[in-house]
C-alpha cells in the first residue's frame, strides 16, 4: 500500500515563543491585581521537558460555542504533572452565565436554572481561579472553548483580557490521526478518524467517562495527555513541541 509521507511539522520549524518573556511585559501592564499576579508567577519556557512542567487540566462547560453569545456556567481545574493527576487538589465552580440558560444546554450539561440561581458572577471567582492555574500549563481538549471564552469574559469583566499558553489534546490527536492519512484512505474517501474527546480516549484503551461534566471531562483531557505524551513522545519532550502558542 502506498502511503504519504509524514507531513512536516510547522509549528516545530518556528522559534518557539517566550511566553516567559510575555508573562513579564504583561505583569508589567495589568490592571487587575488577581491577574497581575498570575503573571507574576510566570510560566515553563519552551525548552523545559514535559516531566518538570506543573499542568492543570481544565474544562468549561458554557451555554454554547460562541464566546460573543455564550457563556460559562461551570469551570473545573485540577493540578498535574506528566506522571500525576492530584484530582484531591481538583475545584469546581458553577457561575451564573451572563445570558439565559436554553433548553438544549440545560439538556446538555444537566445545569439547570435552580442550579444557578444562587451561582456567583464569574467576576466573583476570577481571584481563587487564577491562583488554582498560576505558574500552570493549561490543558484543554479544544483550545477554541477555554481560552476565547475566558478572555472574553475577562475583557467584559476587567476591561482587561488574559493570555497564556495551552496544551491541546485535539490537536495532539489532528497531528497523529488525521495529517498522517495513507494515500489510500485519501482514494477510497475513508472518513479522518474522530478526534473527539471520547473517541480519543478509546484509542489509547482509556475507560469511558459520561461527558459534558466540567470535573469529568477536565480529567478524562489530562489522562488522555499522559496517554498521548506515554505513545507519541517521552517524557524529555520539550514542552514547545507540544503546546500552542
Amino acid at each position: 500500500m502506498l502511503y504519504l509521507a509524514p507531513q512536516k511539522d510547522k509549528q516545530h520549524d518556528r522559534q518557539p515563543f517566550n511566553w516567559p518573556k510575555r508573562f513579564a511585559d504583561l505583569a508589567q501592564r495589568a490592571k487587575h491585581p488577581a491577574l497581575k499576579r498570575f503573571y507574576q508567577q510566570g510560566i515553563a519556557a519552551a525548552e523545559t521537558p514535559i516531566k518538570e512542567v506543573p499542568m492543570v487540566a481544565v474544562d468549561f462547560e458554557t451555554t454554547g460555542l460562541d464566546p460573543r453569545q455564550h457563556g460559562i456556567i461551570s469551570i473545573a481545574v485540577i493540578p498535574m504533572t506528566q506522571q500525576r493527576i492530584h484530582l484531591n487538589e481538583a475545584q469546581q465552580w458553577i457561575v451564573k452565565p451572563r445570558r439565559s440558560l436554553t433548553e438544549e444546554s440545560i439538556t446538555i450539561h444537566g445545569i439547570t436554572h435552580s442550579a444557578i440561581a444562587e451561582a456567583p458572577d464569574l467576576s466573583n471567582i476570577i481571584e481563587p481561579l487564577l491562583e488554582a492555574v498560576a505558574g500552570k500549563v493549561w490543558v484543554v481538549h479544544y483550545a477554541g472553548i477555554e481560552r476565547p471564552f475566558l478572555q472574553d469574559a475577562f475583557v467584559e469583566r476587567l476591561k482587561e483580557t488574559i493570555h497564556f499558553p495551552v496544551i491541546d489534546t485535539m490537536a495532539i490527536e489532528a497531528r497523529f490521526h488525521r495529517t498522517r492519512r495513507s494515500l489510500w484512505d485519501k482514494i477510497t474517501g475513508k472518513k479522518p478518524a474522530s478526534i473527539r474527546l471520547a473517541d480519543s480516549r478509546d484509542r489509547y484503551n482509556l475507560p469511558f467517562y459520561a461527558p459534558h461534566d466540567a470535573l469529568t471531562d477536565a480529567l478524562a483531557c489530562g489522562e488522555l495527555l499522559q496517554a498521548q505524551i506515554a505513545h507519541h513522545y517521552d517524557a524529555d519532550t520539550p514542552l514547545g513541541q507540544i503546546w500552542l502558542p
